[in-house]
């Protein structure tokens, strides 16, 4: 796709949402990590649900891991793969007492060193918590820039790498959030709407169907 089009994309997401954010709810840098974490797989809508819950009993490394991986499952029962899940938050909180003063470290290389955290997790806490222009690729990313043309590529981390390339700077920061957020509501899996979408006379979807 070329610089024009790019931009065209990227300015009429701006217009029609200036400020851009997670659907996941959280107060800190570490309940958002715990919530990226059990989202996994899982919608934001359901996380919001267990972690409303889980947060009014303990919201922070040290008191999430008293609870241990049997006391932390009950709240996470809803949601898909809980009991890896469980674990991997339990190992994560004991990290960050022991080795990160029970701060979500602000680095990929130790996010990552973090049990049940991927490079797609890792993004969008740099990303959302801390304001690096990062760009986190998951499934309606991935879709999003395949089937539009905007940066297509085979796996996720291609994808993230051409989504750097191409995005204008002034976009970078929110980008995650605008792709994101077209492709769970505008740009579906199944059936685009794309009588609905902002884009489409940029848009290189071979299929598109104007109303």
């Amino acid at each position: 796709m070329n610089k024009e089009k790019c931009t065209a994309i990227y300015r009429t997401l701006r217009q029609r949402l200036p400020a851009p954010t997670t659907e996941l709810c959280y107060d800190s840098p570490f309940e958002l990590l715990i919530a990226v974490i059990l989202s996994a797989q899982a919608t934001d809508i359901s996380v919001n649900k267990a972690t409303s819950k889980l947060y009014r009993r303990a919201h922070t490394p040290a008191a999430i891991f008293a609870l241990g991986v049997d006391q932390l499952t009950p709240y996470i029962r809803t949601i898909g793969l809980f009991n890896s899940k469980a674990a991997n938050i339990i190992k994560a909180c004991r990290i960050l007492i022991d080795e990160h003063d029970s701060e979500v470290p602000r680095t990929r290389e130790a996010l990552e060193a973090l049990p049940g955290v991927g490079r797609k997790t890792a993004n969008v806490v740099l990303n959302t918590a801390f304001g690096e222009a990062t760009i986190a690729v998951d499934t309606h990313i991935f879709r999003v820039a395949n089937r539009t043309g905007l940066a297509r590529g085979k796996t996720p981390l291609e994808v993230e790498e051409r989504l750097l390339r191409v995005t204008p700077e002034e976009f970078v920061k929110d980008a995650h959030h605008w792709l994101i957020l077209h492709g769970r509501y505008v740009c579906k899996a199944r059936k685009p709407l794309c009588g609905e979408c902002p884009i489409i006379d940029w848009c290189e979807y071979r299929k598109k169907e104007r109303s």
